[in-house]
């Protein structure tokens, strides 16, 4: 019976181990999507920003001395075009397209992802499950201590006893701690990208970016202990 114990144990470890890893991989590529949302998001505020530069003050006495000194039909076409060149009027047109349209496409890369870990998630509250239900019941118990995942929110509940022994609850705990946080900094990335638009002011663009890179719903030290339960 103690062999039996101890192997269905050693495999459910290996099998809970192998989803763990495949949920971190993909939380990888997730953080890589985010780096480069947060650069699109601030090509976008950059091109957004340069149509809206204001044009040259002539009221200067300076400026007005310079620009009559170098009066040539190409500057006096600039100044009546308002001080923008067409040239590149269409290229920051362009540029913001193209972020809004790579940010849309990283909404749905992410939506994907998180579905994958979802996925992940419970594949390993299931096989804990199962392994609930074979164990004797001084092991049984054991298992079944923190297995509610998808009720898991608090953070601070990763630092319960009930998680620290077996190994296998507390990795099971932590990876839906660490999904409920990446589907908050989603949400947020969602909401975000669905308010951009020509008239977005530049103070929420700068928010936006700021709060982008700072991704405030995820807990940086739960992340770092994550990383370092891979053997």
């Amino acid at each position: 019976m103690g062999s039996d114990v101890g192997k269905l144990k050693s495999e459910l470890k290996e099998k809970v181990l192998k989803l763990f890893k495949d949920f971190m991989t993909r939380l990888a590529k997730l953080e890589e999507l985010g780096t480069s949302g947060s650069k699109l998001l601030t090509g976008f505020k950059q091109g957004l920003e340069f149509l809206r530069r204001p044009p040259i003050d002539r009221t200067s006495e300076l400026i007005e001395n310079v620009v009559k000194s170098n009066e040539t039909k190409r500057v006096k076409s600039y100044f009546e075009s308002g001080c923008l060149n067409v040239h590149d009027s269409v290229q920051n047109m362009s540029k913001l397209r193209t972020s809004l349209l790579g940010l849309t496409d990283h909404l749905c890369k992410a939506k994907s992802i998180l579905k994958e870990l979802e996925c992940l998630l419970e594949d390993v509250s299931s096989a804990i499950q199962t392994a609930t239900e074979c164990l004797p019941p001084a092991w049984d118990n054991d298992f079944s201590n923190g297995l509610d995942l998808q009720a898991t929110n608090d953070e601070e509940d990763i630092k319960s006893s009930d998680l620290q022994e077996p190994e296998m609850t507390e990795i099971a705990a932590m990876m839906g701690i660490i999904y409920s946080m990446l589907k908050k900094d989603y949400a947020m990335q969602e909401k975000i990208v669905i308010s951009l638009n020509l008239k977005s002011l530049s103070v929420e663009l700068e928010s936006y970016c700021l709060m982008w890179s700072l991704h405030p719903f995820i807990n940086d030290e739960i992340m770092h202990r994550a990383w370092r339960l891979i053997p």
